[in-house]
């Protein structure tokens, strides 16, 4: 069965080769290397009037800043744990980073002027992703159950402006990948592990409403809301697949093969396209309607380049190749000599 789909993919995306090398759809502009950096990247966080780029550098235990329209390293932020997600907020001009492992987790707050940080709030261990809502200016934050057995987690509500732990929500399974929350600041969405499905919460009761089944897949690690066409965008691991979920019925309305190993996804609004980065390439998709969508490139990056983002405002996709070597656990524990560590910017193409 693994080998008769990985066939299918080979086949799937040389289809569509042709087409991508003459007309590509993204084109590489700039390259920013860093040396001396080892191991993954995890998420970049934009701050497009004070024209910089956070990335968080996971296994340096850094956050890099960076010049968003010209690539260049500007500054470099330490004294983390092990960072996993990143917000920067513009009004009070202040980063929160989240941090975690197996014994802890923690989110800090740094001040946007001085890269200092100000606060640290205690959370349950093996914390991970976040995401903001602008409405009611809560950052909620993904934690782990605990134990390998857990069948429920947490993900904690953080009050920004005052910088405090406002409470909780309790949702089924071991863990969870990947937050979006629509315009409203309502309803939250999320990718639950062990059951995998999309869950969808009530941000006023805190309140899990509804649970979609991810049918036939597994390992779902990127989730992105096109709430225009009501439309919700997963991708998982196994199969590396992308789904498309109408979100006023909880129905699967499309379902095509992406990258492998995917960490990040973004929406192009303006040419209706979704990329997908994994490791060794971006698996873009045309947005045709609301329920139809065409593959249209595998564009090749580089080594577990599954770190990105898309600045809708710039046109641009920027994207982190991590260091080659030997890893364990899913860590690098052995750089190979000589690998590139760099931060890649593509400008979306016509």
């Amino acid at each position: 069965m693994k080998k008769s789909y990985t066939l299918f993919l080979a086949l799937f995306f040389a289809a569509v080769g042709a087409h991508a090398q003459a007309d590509p759809p993204l084109r590489l502009i700039h390259t920013t290397f860093l040396p001396g950096y080892v191991g993954d990247f995890e998420h970049f966080a934009p701050d497009i009037k004070g024209n910089r780029l956070f990335l968080l550098a996971e296994d340096h235990k850094t956050v890099e800043v960076l010049d968003i329209r010209s690539g260049k390293r500007i500054h470099t932020i330490s004294g983390f744990g092990q960072p996993h997600d990143i917000v920067y907020l513009p009004g009070p001009n202040s980063i929160i980073v989240t941090e975690g492992d197996d014994e802890s987790g923690a989110v800090e707050l740094v001040s946007g002027s001085t890269y200092k940080i100000l606060d640290k709030i205690k959370l349950p261990p093996d914390v991970d992703g976040g995401v903001y809502n602008p409405v009611n200016k809560y950052y909620y934050v993904e934690s782990a159950g605990q134990g390998p057995d857990a069948k429920t987690h947490l993900l904690s509500i953080i009050d920004t402006q005052g910088f405090k732990l406002v409470g909780e929500i309790t949702l089924r399974g071991g863990k969870s990948e990947a937050m979006a929350i629509d315009r409203a600041g309502a309803k939250l969405y999320v990718n639950i592990r062990d059951p995998d499905e999309i869950g969808v919460v009530d941000l006023q009761t805190r309140k899990l409403i509804a649970e979609w089944p991810i049918p036939d897949a597994k390992s779902e690690n990127a989730l992105v809301l096109d709430e225009p066409n009501r439309r919700l965008f997963s991708a998982t691991h196994t199969p590396p697949k992308l789904f498309v979920f109408d979100i006023d019925t909880g129905k699967v309305v499309a379902s095509l093969p992406c990258a492998v190993n995917t960490d990040d996804m973004g929406f192009d609004p303006v040419r209706k396209r979704i990329y997908i980065t994994g490791d060794g390439d971006a698996s873009v998709f045309e947005q045709k309607d609301a329920d139809h969508y065409v593959h249209i490139a595998e564009v090749p990056t580089g080594y577990r380049a599954k770190t990105s983002i898309f600045v809708p405002e710039l046109n641009r996709l920027y994207l982190a190749v991590a260091s080659k070597g030997k890893r364990a656990g899913g860590k690098l524990v052995v750089p190979e000599p000589g690998s590139k560590v760099e931060v890649r910017i593509y400008q979306a193409q016509p």
